[in-house]
């Protein structure tokens, strides 16, 4: 159980912070930048959540919890050392990287293909859910440019690359089931 009855500890004065595992690094580690990232789209979401009709507001509740489990992974590093860990950490696993795909798949059999990219806007709605693609596109490449230094899930990266394009799909479905969706229009202000 966590237990949060301080809120400010003053570690972090230097510019450093403590990592899941103890550890303290830089603020500007690029491990922390990732985890930060996620945990800016899990506040855009929250933003998302204030304009969805109840059955997408459950399934992004469903994600802001993911997101959470998502920083708790990316926060601690040292994945060949968790069989050894006392509290084993929390990974990202296969079956949430499925329930994305499952969920991209039944919200994009309502849709027309598309016949032209769109631009981010048309409801409030699906205006955020596009802030949170872009957001959650940061976090993928900041992820992958952490793996490029220290082990990360697999699993961390997979479902960040399916959460942006969930992100993408739901939007069209806050947009009259792309009835709304704003086209770009190549050129159209030459």
């Amino acid at each position: 159980m966590i237990v949060l009855n301080k809120i400010y500890t003053k570690t972090g004065d230097d510019g450093e912070t403590a990592l899941g595992n103890g550890a303290r690094v830089a603020k500007h580690s690029m491990r922390v930048t990732a985890y930060g990232t996620v945990d800016e789209a899990n506040a855009t979401v929250g933003m998302a959540r204030l304009h969805a009709a109840p059955e997408l507001d459950a399934a992004l509740a469903r994600i802001q919890n993911d997101l959470f489990d998502l920083g708790a992974d990316l926060c601690r590093p040292d994945m060949e050392r968790d069989a050894e860990s006392e509290y084993p950490p929390l990974r990202m696993v296969k079956s949430q990287v499925d329930r994305l795909e499952s969920e991209i798949d039944t919200m994009n059999a309502r849709l027309e293909p598309l016949r032209s990219f769109i631009l981010p806007g048309g409801s409030a709605l699906a205006a955020y859910l596009h802030l949170c693609r872009t957001i959650s596109r940061r976090a993928e490449r900041e992820t992958v440019e952490l793996a490029t230094m220290e082990n990360v899930n697999p699993d961390a990266v997979k479902y960040l690359n399916r959460l942006s394009d969930w992100f993408f799909v739901a939007a069209r479905v806050a947009n009259d089931d792309g009835r709304a969706d704003v086209l770009w229009v190549p050129g159209a202000n030459r």
